[in-house]
């Protein structure tokens, strides 16, 4: 049994090194070809998995693997949280708020329904399938807005609709999956779960980071400041696990977390200037490798035959998705915000930047791992999803932008 183990840990040590090795030199091929490098990560994970050559078999089904989209997903939305800049989030709050909410269940009922339509499937699978893609990618945008200087405003709103609705998408997922489940669907209840798990991990992510932060800042004296890279880990963990204990959404604490540690100058908590750029680098490095690590074990579990059999349809959703639900979803949101004065060219930025990425990959691994019903189906349209709003949309973020008038040339 011993001999065994030892086989098992040199093994799982095997797939990330090679799974590190392979991300880092595809990583360099992305700078070097101008394209966001989760599309070769995803790629690579094919070349590399059981549709290629073979060289890594993780089962998505395996413990690894679960371990692996959960850690990878609640580090990367605390990423995420960390990026969302309160000051600016002031002047444009009725517009992200219904970004975070009423454009989420927007997109899953336009996008449900069509898949229900060109699928075939039972709507309650199809909602499943616009749940899982109702979410956008900080992951990707982040550094698509560091290399690519859009107007502050817009560029705050995008980036913090994708960290909020990231925790939103992923709880209308699990809502939708209970009654999937259970068999028993009700509105009123699963409305009240909804506000239990928002409004829940808000409260314990609070919590969670105003503790984490009061240590490391120079309130306490900087108690735990030298290990305030140390911290994070213990800090996602903790709020994730302590949420989903008490049956309220893990996602949205981390990413709350994360919004306080970004905002703590903000609130008045200083930090010395050595540990916060330590932790910085920490949260960068990691997001990098999680990130390689869930796109290139998402390229392993891509199933050809089934995207084949639905390629068509899939192809249908996922217009559907870009072309029709993202603008509507848009419009509902910017036009009832008076204050925020939306302009012309700046909804119709936002029209555009809605890429796929780190959660909805995340949660269809889960869901395949979970043997829930259609969950290939699911993960290969969000295979489809992630390719065509990456590959196009993120690509043409910059050209778009100087059309519109939208770069900041300071």
């Amino acid at each position: 049994m011993g001999e065994e183990a030892i086989a098992l840990a040199q093994h799982v040590l095997l797939i990330f090194a090679a799974i590190f090795f392979v991300g880092t030199v595809t990583g360099k091929a992305a700078d070097l070809l101008k394209v966001p490098d989760v599309v070769l990560y995803l790629v690579t994970g094919i070349i590399i998995g059981p549709p290629g050559l073979g060289f890594i078999d993780v089962p998505a089904s395996s413990t690894l693997n679960q371990l692996t989209l959960i850690i990878g997903a609640a580090f990367l939305l605390f990423h995420g949280g960390t990026g969302v800049s309160l000051k600016i989030l002031k002047s444009v709050w009725l517009t992200l708020l219904l970004l975070s909410t009423l454009a989420v269940l927007v997109m899953v009922a336009v996008v449900g329904y069509a898949a229900h339509a060109v699928l075939g499937i039972s709507l309650i699978s199809a909602l499943l399938l616009a749940a899982v893609l109702a979410s956008t990618d900080p992951a990707t945008l982040v550094p698509i807005f560091l290399s690519v200087k859009i107007k502050e405003r817009v560029a705050q709103t995008v980036l913090s609709e994708s960290a909020f609705n990231d925790a939103t998408g992923a709880i209308v997922t699990f809502t939708v999956l209970g009654v999937m489940t259970t068999g028993q669907l009700s509105l009123g209840g699963s409305l009240s779960k909804f506000i239990i798990m928002a409004g829940g991990g808000i409260l314990i992510g609070v919590l969670y980071g105003l503790c984490a932060a009061f240590l490391i800042s120079k309130k306490s004296g900087g108690l735990l400041a030298e290990y305030a890279h140390a911290l994070i880990l213990p800090v996602i963990i903790a709020a994730y696990i302590t949420a989903d204990h008490l049956e309220t959404s893990g996602f949205m604490a981390v990413f709350v977390a994360g919004l306080v540690y970004g905002n703590m100058e903000y609130l008045g908590w200083k930090m010395a200037e050595k540990p916060l750029r330590e932790m910085h680098s920490f949260i960068e490095s990691g997001s990098l490798l999680l990130r390689m690590t869930i796109f290139i074990l998402l390229g392993t579990h891509v199933d050809f035959s089934v995207i084949k059999e639905h390629l068509l349809p899939g192809c249908i959703i996922v217009a559907v998705f870009m072309f029709i639900a993202r603008p509507l979803a848009v419009l509902c949101c910017t036009l009832p915000d008076r204050l925020a004065k939306w302009r012309k060219n700046e909804i119709l930025f936002m029209f555009w930047t809605r890429e796929t990425g780190v959660i909805p990959a995340a949660l269809s691994g889960m869901l395949v791992g979970m043997n829930i019903e259609n969950a290939n189906i699911i993960a290969s349209i969000t295979f489809m999803a992630i390719l065509a709003t990456l590959v196009i949309q993120a690509s043409t973020t910059k050209w778009l932008a100087k059309k519109l008038n939208l770069l900041d040339d300071r």
